[in-house]
């Protein structure tokens, strides 16, 4: 994205999209219209420290040393930062040594996304000019982050108050000339990456330490990433379902717009109008019970009587039939077998399917709106200042304390509480998207399609059966993650931070349950894939023996041989022929167009399973069929035409 367009930074428009720009690579750059704003908040400062005022992190400690004034003289000179810098005052050594000791988190880097975000979003904030930043500290942030310099965040050590301290000390150290950055694919120390930039260190002035690493960027980073993630995970959670309701040939009444408008939750609604559009023009759907014919296990003679005249039979991977129900049990079932025929095949005689497909609207639709209210609770914090103490330089006021007040607007509870109930969503839809897999696995539960989708004929085979134990396990996996992190505060800096969020925490969380969610998806649509052709080819193949064979010849086929003379006899010929004449008469059985277009994305990386094989690599392109969006986008590409 060397040539993505800049994305101006005012402190008050940032979205959701441009940051996500950024993190992948977009450059930055400052509106110039607010560095006045931002300018005057830092001279303020200069200001009231000549006429030494105490300032909280600016003439005094920080946390519980705040009671601790800076003296005009060093208590202790010799060694250290004095004898490195002998000219610094001990404001700049105060800003300093806030960042290099703050610096301390451990554990694996965050990715380069993540840290481009968090740098985004610190800009963004210090841009609202009530920080006390300079503006070529500023203006050296920016470059910094446009010259594609990417500091080593290590993920472990936020507590969520006072923001994400450490994590965003390890920003500010590389603009120092310290700590370690990734410049051009390599780690280098701090110093060398940005001298590789042609930029230089930075020094301190009054509160820029402070303001560089109070804030919420790392926790709102992650979580910004993770929606952009969930949002597209959210749709193909829909497609996966569409695709596993045509495989069962399911019923859309539960699905109806005056059904939902009865109960309008918005996710709920919106997930319900989206599967109506994904199944629009299935003719699986809706299929009448009669006309669903059950799996039976291949034969070598499975077709053979009509393998002459159709030799292409010859090729099919199963065989197919019904059950007669005879007259005698069909007392107080009258009506019902007036309306259907007395068949019983692959598709049971009720009414509703079962929760994992009838509920999809209100438990995907719940999900959704999880989302959108972290979504809602992000939009704001992205524009919000959330460091400390707040500079407010024209104000009228008798003291210094009514223009710099210390808040607590770098507490990460609004986040982590918008995230932690996104968690607790995660397993939620991948546990649904599991039992919907594990239902077409099932011959218990599969509506007529064979046990694990595979044939089986000689016993050996497995088929898809393995499959459902992975999804299993990442959905125990996201469940046994899926506690809230807010919920146990630590207290630190010797009580006086005595509340924290674990904010940190809950995003980092949520950025890779977001992933394994995603795989859990892809292992849906794996074998919904294998699902849907078997069941729309054991309809057609029905369907065409139908229109070439007499009704004898149908029955002999289908219900197992030649037929016996009895009092039943002319009966059961009979409503053969109304089965064989319907299905004769009926149109070829079809997917809905969206999940048709799905599946062919699908089928043009993973074949049909037509016997057992390895699995591994294409599990794993099942996986990267969705975090690369593949089959996603081939469904919106198809709408846009």
């Amino acid at each position: 994205m060397q040539h993505a367009e800049a994305v101006r930074l005012d402190g008050r428009s940032l979205t959701r999209a441009q940051l996500i720009a950024v993190a992948y690579g977009a450059p930055v750059e400052l509106d110039e219209a607010q560095l006045p704003a931002v300018a005057r908040a830092a001279q303020f400062l200069a200001e009231q420290v000549g006429r030494e005022e105490p300032i909280y992190g600016v003439s005094t400690g920080f946390g519980s040393n705040a009671d601790r004034l800076l003296g005009a003289h060093r208590v202790r000179s010799g060694g250290g930062r004095d004898a490195m810098n002998p000219h610094e005052s001990l404001h700049e050594e105060l800003q300093y040594n806030l960042i290099v000791t703050h610096a301390v988190c451990v554990g694996d880097p965050f990715a380069a996304e993540v840290v481009r975000a968090m740098l985004c979003i610190r800009i963004n904030t210090l841009m609202r000019g009530h920080s006390g930043i300079r503006v070529e500290t500023l203006r050296a942030l920016a470059a910094m982050l446009n010259a594609g310099i990417v500091p080593v965040v290590p993920q472990l050590g936020s507590v969520g108050a006072s923001g994400d301290l450490a994590p965003l000390s390890h920003l500010a150290i590389v603009l120092l000339g310290g700590g370690e950055a990734f410049y051009k694919g390599e780690r280098l120390a701090g110093a060398d990456a940005l001298s590789r930039a042609g930029l230089a260190p930075i020094s301190l002035s009054y509160k820029e330490g402070l303001a560089l690493n109070n804030g919420t960027a790392q926790m709102l980073a992650c979580g910004v990433l993770a929606l952009a993630k969930l949002e597209d995970l959210l749709d193909t959670a829909d497609l996966a379902a569409a695709m596993t309701i045509d495989a069962f040939a399911g019923r859309l009444g539960a699905f109806a717009p005056e059904v939902h408008a009865l109960r309008p939750h918005p996710g709920q609604v919106e997930v319900a109008t989206n599967l109506r559009r994904l199944l629009d023009g299935s003719t699986l759907a809706d299929i009448p019970y009669h006309l669903v014919p059950r799996y039976r296990p291949w034969l070598p003679d499975s077709w053979t009587q009509i393998a002459g005249a159709h030799p292409h039979v010859e090729s099919l991977r199963f065989d197919i039939g019904w059950d007669w129900v005879p007259l005698s049990q069909r007392h107080g079932r009258e009506k019902f077998y007036t309306r259907f025929r007395p068949f019983r095949g692959g598709k049971k005689h009720q009414p509703q399917d079962s929760y994992s497909l009838r509920c999809t609207p209100q438990v995907h639709g719940a999900v959704r709106d999880a989302v959108a209210q972290a979504a809602r609770v992000f939009e704001i914090e992205l524009n919000a200042l959330t460091d400390n103490p707040i500079v407010f330089p024209d104000a009228q006021a008798e003291h210094v304390e009514q223009q710099v007040i210390s808040a607590g607007h770098f507490h990460g509870m609004p986040l982590a509480l918008a995230m932690s109930y996104v968690k607790a969503a995660i397993p939620v839809l991948a546990s649904i998207s599991e039992r919907r897999l594990n239902k077409l696995l099932d011959p218990a539960t599969s509506d007529g399609l064979p046990a694990f989708l595979i044939g089986n004929e000689d016993a050996t085979e497995s088929g898809y059966m393995i499959v459902q134990y992975t999804a299993a396990a990442i959905v125990n996996d996201l469940a046994s993650r899926a506690h809230p992190a807010s919920v146990y505060s630590i207290p630190t800096s010797a009580n006086a931070e005595d509340h924290v969020s674990m904010g940190a925490n809950e995003a980092r969380h949520v950025l890779a349950m977001a992933d394994d969610l995603g795989k859990v998806l892809g292992l849906e649509l794996y074998t919904a894939a294998q699902a849907l052709d078997l069941r729309r080819d054991m309809i057609n193949a029905a369907r065409e023996l139908a229109a070439h064979v007499d009704a004898p010849g149908f029955a002999a086929k289908v219900f197992g041989g030649p037929l016996r003379a009895g009092d039943e006899h002319d009966a059961f010929l009979r409503e053969v022929e109304g089965l064989r004449s319907e299905l004769a008469a009926a149109p070829e059985f079809r997917p809905g167009r969206d999940v048709a277009v799905a599946h062919e994305a699908i089928r043009a990386h993973i074949p049909f399973l037509e016997r057992d094989r390895a699995l591994d690599r294409e599990v794993a392109t099942a996986v990267a069929l969705v975090s690369r969006r593949v089959v996603l986008d081939a469904v919106r590409a198809s709408r846009a035409i």
